[in-house]
């Protein structure tokens, strides 16, 4: 199995949209076209998904769109970050609904003969270590942290567990795609509540836009008998 032509075409069109989003996010005199760039990148994948989703089951595609709606609202918030500290609160929220949207799509995958335990040592282990960053600059955001955190670890676990279930490219995209995901998070909160971080916008942006796009072309490549659930 392989990439369509359709969706090879889109990946062109969605790297140049990426691109045109880290232009524009690093230079000030083009910050009104960063007000459209930023949620492009999530809303093309929508788009593609919409039109090329034929083959998933209703509820796979219905949850999995409100998966990148979510998104796109977490990017539209976090750009008003500077506003006020209250758009990262619910960016934060939208973004924990986005992955919780996709754990309920990867769990109707699960195998549930495939052992957690490994993997799972391995999250807390990166986890542990990534709060011992973080700990001292959280102060009214520890719980919410706290709680994102665990979601966005059962997130990756439940990626984790489709192996054996989907086909080899599905799973492989979407685990991927998770842990890039969790990479681009991490950084986000080691540069806002540890120190800052040199680039961190373009590697928090191209780890998150990677992250979707993996996620995305990975449901796609559900095979038909598997994604009627």
């Amino acid at each position: 199995m392989e990439l369509t032509n359709t969706e090879k075409q889109f990946s062109i069109l969605f790297f140049v949209i990426v691109l045109f989003e880290l232009i524009t996010g690093n230079t000030d005199t083009l910050q009104m076209a960063h007000y459209i760039a930023k949620p492009a990148i999530v809303v093309s994948l929508m788009f593609l998904f919409i039109k090329t989703s034929e083959g998933i089951s209703k509820s796979i595609k219905r949850i999995t769109i409100l998966a990148l709606g979510f998104s796109v609202l977490g990017d539209i918030l976090l750009m008003f970050v500077d506003q006020s500290p209250h758009f990262f609160t619910v960016g934060l929220v939208a973004f924990l609904l986005a992955h919780i949207m996709y754990i309920v799509v990867f769990l109707k995958h699960r195998n549930k003969q495939k052992s957690i335990v490994g993997f799972v040592i391995l999250l807390l282990m990166y986890a542990s270590g990534l709060f011992y960053l973080l700990k001292d600059g959280l102060g009214d955001m520890l719980i919410p942290v706290i709680v994102y955190m665990i979601v966005i670890l059962s997130m990756a676990t439940t990626a984790f567990i489709r192996k054996g279930i989907v086909n080899h490219m599905s799973y492989n995209l979407v685990f991927v795609g998770a842990i890039f995901f969790m990479i681009s998070d991490s950084i986000l909160a080691l540069n806002k509540f540890y120190q800052p971080i040199p680039f961190s916008n373009i590697s928090i942006m191209l780890t998150y836009a990677l992250a979707q796009f993996l996620i995305v072309i990975g449901i796609l490549k559900i095979s038909v008998t598997n994604s009627k659930v």
